[in-house]
């Protein structure tokens, strides 16, 4: 969700909430690694039942990671994303379902922040490299040193969007990689594994909550299945939240600030680009031998467990002496309802209201205090009574002028705090140094070269008298008098929050509805909203991947598209050129880093670009028409699990028609089955599309389409717990309440919090450091040596001397007993 700063805040509200990841390490004996038993008990003293994995959480840092050395191909990149999986397979250890979503198609109120930020990468892309060059002249001129510039093509990530070939490798690859883990890992032969990839419509993570939603509506579902989902985006707590689900729980990478990040130019940790003097690397050793090992840290993992949020926000919710009864799950619907005003990844934040300065607070303030006056809660199974939310908005509103007014005079005393610090905590220069100033590390900087930059002109100035007029003037080109249009723009914001709420609740409401407008209106403007929303329009559809590639890209990343449909891009005769601008405004509005401004780029006209389209389609190749169609979801098991044989029934009798799951032999699960076009079958060999990866040559999988229980149209999924549902044990003391605030937050190991750790004092890290094997260093089981250690034992050879050799695969290996990653050792 677009709220950057929402975890760190729920973080530090509701300390409890976090759980530290305890990881079991593979081992090694003989120089042969052997990876962990996640067959065993979890050591976090917790079973979860389904894992989902929201897959673009996991394919950018792994593509192009920004704390340790990228990739050198895509073949690396895919074995970086399986060490990714299998780390957190490790550490969940699912029993009954593994969920991966790729974001397939998304709907277009989600493409236009998604061509916001692959216009953004390009521009900053073209803006790097131009700087580079730049600096990289400046230092050689005045005799600096810079090792010689890497020819290397630059990774575009705007490839992470469906229709492209990657993303179709990228398929291929984890279908093998499943088929893999399926035939030769135990802890993977009873789970029942779910890919849905990019060419199937959604938002992954929408598709994981879609499942979800569908599941529990099914008379088998067992209410008291604990869900662990992964992912960074904040959205997933709402809509883990949003399931009522008791037993829900997130996973995602431990933020840590200020990675070291190596310059962009010499390659060595300690400055930036912008501060690069071309000085001669130091040698790392007594002969350079670790010279190509950069200090990296593994990343750890950490758990949100939503039972305690839940537990939290009952404290903070509950009310009494309503005029209605009191219904905590409705509640938290509303909660999740007033975090939207906040941001979301569909509408611009509300002006006066700023997560940095406790914005959801106020919300939930006024929300408990004219409570009285609604009569009732703002939603219902995520449909908006915008009636009762005019009340919340007014509220805000009557308090704007006065929320501007301290925003100002808590910038002033940042900038006041940060100058004094600045002043009185800077190291004392010598009276016979030089002029310029010198750094702690000896560096010569320019005299007026200084950490702050000049804070951005603001035309508009909330605090002071007129905001609202210069705020039309200035954001829309509008006076404030033209009430019509300030109408227009709150019925389109009113129409966002009924979308957005839905799209949380029941699923994508429409697929071509979107904000129309780069800025949101005034709280104070909700006036008379009860009738600005009826209905969205049935029966939309999504763009096809290609259609998307075409709304969403720059003409910089035109290379992913055909010839004759990237002209349309660059061509000045192109009937849709201005949807492709060169260059863009940033309005910085009121921030001071271009990343927190809005890029003031022209909307998508769809009509006119399926217009445009219409004449390049006969120009597509069978491969890429292929790219361009919508898919399905794919199930696979193996031969131990218990509907494998109804599986390999239906290819015996070469079925035709949807069949359905028989509940019973899936825990629960139901869906329909059909065929799968290119099917991976079991005692059939599974071609690796990776060179240095071998061929399954045993495979013991099975795949199949899978398609989610379907419902009418009208169906309403209740937001309710089910029937048959229990409540974990409270967790939160008397003390927990005020811990996150108040006191050092202490993380805890796992989920029994009476978990004894182990500490060394300062001899004991003293002799860990003379014991540390330096040479084993960036060389882990997940280290970003390329490729992983884990693929040592397949066609890639590491020789005694250090130096890699890569062999392609030429045959397929018959020797079970060497396969990539050997599990028959149990």
């Amino acid at each position: 969700m677009g709220v950057p700063a929402f975890f760190r805040w729920l973080s530090r509200k509701y300390a409890s909430i976090i759980v530290h990841c305890v990881e079991e390490k593979g081992k090694e004996c003989n120089g042969v690694r052997i990876p962990v038993d996640t067959t065993k008990p979890n050591p976090n003293e917790v079973e979860f039942d389904n894992l989902y994995l929201d897959m673009n959480g996991i394919i950018h840092p792994c593509t192009h990671p920004e704390d340790k050395a990228a990739p050198k191909n895509e073949d690396e990149m895919m074995v970086a994303i399986f060490e990714y999986i299998d780390r957190l397979f490790n550490i969940v250890r699912p029993r009954r379902v593994l969920y991966m979503a790729i974001d397939g198609v998304a709907p277009r109120a989600k493409m236009n922040q998604q061509r916001s930020r692959r216009f953004r990468a390009s521009k900053e892309g073209v803006e790097l490299v131009d700087e580079k060059n730049r600096i990289r002249e400046e230092i050689l001129a005045r005799g600096g040193y810079l090792p010689p510039e890497e020819i290397k093509e630059r990774f575009d990530s705007n490839c992470i969007t469906p229709g492209t070939e990657f993303m179709d490798n990228l398929a291929k690859c984890l279908r093998y990689y499943v088929a893999d883990r399926v035939s030769n890992d135990p802890g993977w032969r009873n789970v029942t594994v779910f890919l849905s990839d990019a060419s199937v419509p959604g938002e992954g993570e929408h598709k994981i909550m879609d499942y979800i939603r569908r599941q529990r509506a099914q008379p088998n579902h067992d209410p008291n299945t604990h869900h662990c989902l992964c992912g960074a985006d904040a959205d997933l707590i709402m809509l883990g939240l949003a399931t009522h689900e008791p037993n829900f729980t997130i996973i995602r990478e431990e933020f840590k600030p200020n990675k070291p990040r190596p310059c962009a130019l010499c390659g060595q940790i300690g400055h930036e680009i912008k501060d690069c003097q071309g000085t001669a690397r130091e040698k790392q050793g007594e002969h350079d031998e670790f010279a190509d090992s950069m200090p990296v840290s593994e990343q750890e993992f950490i758990f949100i467990r939503l039972c305690v949020l839940r537990e939290y926000l009952a404290r903070e919710l509950t009310m009494a002496s309503l005029p209605f009864p009191f219904d905590f799950e409705r509640s938290i619907d509303d909660w999740v309802f007033m975090c939207f005003f906040v941001g979301n990844d569909f509408l611009p934040h509300l002006p006066s209201l700023e997560i940095r300065e406790g914005a959801i607070d106020r919300l939930v303030n006024i929300y408990k205090d004219v409570v009285h006056k609604t009569g009732g809660y703002l939603t219902e199974n995520g449909f908006v009574n915008l009636e009762r939310v005019e009340l919340i908005m007014q509220a805000v509103g009557v308090a704007e002028d006065n929320i501007f007014k301290k925003r100002k005079e808590d910038d002033f005393c940042l900038f006041v705090d940060l100058h004094i610090s600045f002043v009185f905590c800077r190291p004392a220069q010598s009276s016979a140094g030089p002029s310029d100033s010198t750094d702690s590390k000896g560096l010569k900087r320019k005299a007026d070269d200084s950490d702050s930059e000049p804070e951005p002109e603001d035309n508009v100035r909330l605090w002071e008298e007129g905001w609202k007029q210069r705020y039309y003037k200035t954001k829309f080109d509008v006076d404030v008098t033209d009430e019509d249009f300030r109408r227009k723009v709150v019925k389109s914001y009113v129409e966002g929050l009924c979308w957005v709420l839905r799209y949380y609740y029941q699923g994508c409401a429409s697929w071509k509805w979107y904000f129309p407008f780069h800025y949101a209106p005034f709280a104070s403007d909700f006036k008379d909203i009860k009738g600005m929303f009826t209905e969205f329009e049935k029966g939309t559809k999504p763009f096809k991947p290609l259609e998307q590639l075409m709304g969403v890209f720059p003409a910089a990343s035109g290379n992913f598209l055909p010839p004759t449909w990237r002209s349309l891009m660059s061509s000045p005769d192109s009937s849709i050129i201005d949807f492709y601008p060169d260059d863009f405004a940033i309005d910085l509005n009121g921030k001071k880093y271009a990343w927190q401004g809005v890029a003031l780029l022209p909307f998508v006209d769809e009509r006119r670009l399926r217009a445009a389209l219409a004449d390049v389609y006969p120009d597509l190749t069978p491969e890429e028409v292929k790219r361009n169609s919508l898919g399905s979801d794919v199930l696979f098991l193996g031969k131990s699990h218990p509907l494998f044989d109804f599986i390999q029934e239906l290819y015996r009798t070469e079925s035709l028609e949807g069949t359905e799951i028989p509940a019973e032999l899936c825990h629960g699960i139901q869906g329909t089955l059909n065929l799968d076009d290119d099917p991976i079958l079991p005692d059939k060999p599974v071609t690796s599309p990776i060179p240095m990866l071998r061929d399954i040559s045993q495979n013991s999988a099975i795949g199949v389409k899978f398609k989610d229980p379907h419902y009418a149209d009208d169906f309403v999924f209740k937001a309710v717990l089910l029937s048959g549902a229990k409540m974990p044990n409270k967790v939160l003391k008397p003390g927990d309440w005020e811990r996150g605030n108040r006191e050092p937050w202490r993380p805890q190991l796992g989920f029994n919090p009476n978990r004894q750790q182990a500490h060394l004092d300062q001899s004991g890290f003293r002799a860990l450091g003379h014991n540390m094997n330096r040479n084993q260093h960036g060389r882990g089981q997940y280290s970003n040596a390329p490729p992983p250690g884990n693929y040592q034992q397949g066609n890639y050879r590491q020789h005694s001397g250090g130096q890699q050799s890569y062999q392609r695969k030429t045959h397929t290996h018959t020797h079970p007993e060497r396969s990539w990653l050997n599990y028959n050792r149990w």
